[in-house]
């Protein structure tokens, strides 16, 4: 589902460098990445998105080579194939909550939004714990809310590609393991790909393996190191 091959990437200021010499996500796999902050791991998945692009290597999706598509076609592979859990939300504070969820849908001609879609999307957030809150302004939605909010939007289209940056990191444990439920099942159901960043090292017995980020960081030559979780 991932391929990455001798990726190079720095911001144009600061010291931060990134170098993946090569990184292998199959289909159906749910991948747990680990490292130290400032290593790189959201900036690896925005790479993965398309939503910036290496100076050196490829990165590809499925058969799609997302770093070579031009802007307008990234946005519209991106919203249509990857559903993408930021750490931070990225949700608009002048739209309601319902109104985020279906956002993908309203962006892109890519996406097909009826009655179908605002049922699943209601469906979604009722599982979520915020089924009550549709009509909430999303800034009046606690830390927690938001991130549920944002897991519906990237949940909603079944994308074949989850990345989740931190996405139970704003849950108390109840719901951390009732949200995990969640995302595991969705990518099950749909036989999708679930790469997860976390800092959370309670959770990582839950997937298939553990990639270690710190061996990406500046000008490692290493290859990737595996922990196995089993």
């Amino acid at each position: 589902m991932i391929h990455i091959n001798l990726l190079k990437f720095h911001y144009p200021e600061g010291e931060f460098r990134l170098h993946v010499p090569e990184l292998t996500v199959e289909r159906s796999e749910k991948v747990a990445v680990i490292g130290p902050s400032g290593s790189g791991k959201t900036t690896l998945l925005n790479l993965i998105a398309g939503i910036v692009t290496p100076l050196e290597g490829t990165v590809s999706v499925g058969d799609v080579k997302v770093s070579s598509l031009p802007d307008v076609a990234r946005r519209d592979f991106r919203i249509t194939n990857i559903g993408f859990v930021f750490q931070d939300f990225e949700l608009l504070d002048y739209l309601n909550v319902i109104d985020n969820v279906l956002h993908p849908y309203r962006i892109t001609g890519a996406l097909g939004l009826d009655k179908e879609v605002k049922e699943r999307a209601a469906a979604l957030a009722q599982e979520m714990g915020i089924g009550d809150k549709l009509r909430r302004p999303s800034n009046d939605l606690s830390h927690g809310e938001k991130q549920r909010a944002a897991i519906c939007r990237a949940l909603l289209p079944h994308p074949k590609l989850l990345l989740a940056d931190e996405a139970t990191g704003n849950l108390d444990p109840a719901n951390k393991t009732r949200i995990l439920d969640l995302l595991f099942r969705s990518v099950e159901d749909h036989n999708a790909t679930l790469l997860a960043v976390t800092h959370d090292h309670e959770l990582l017995k839950r997937f298939d393996r553990v990639i270690d980020f710190q061996d990406f960081q500046g000008d490692n030559d290493s290859s990737q190191t595996l922990t196995d979780t089993e």
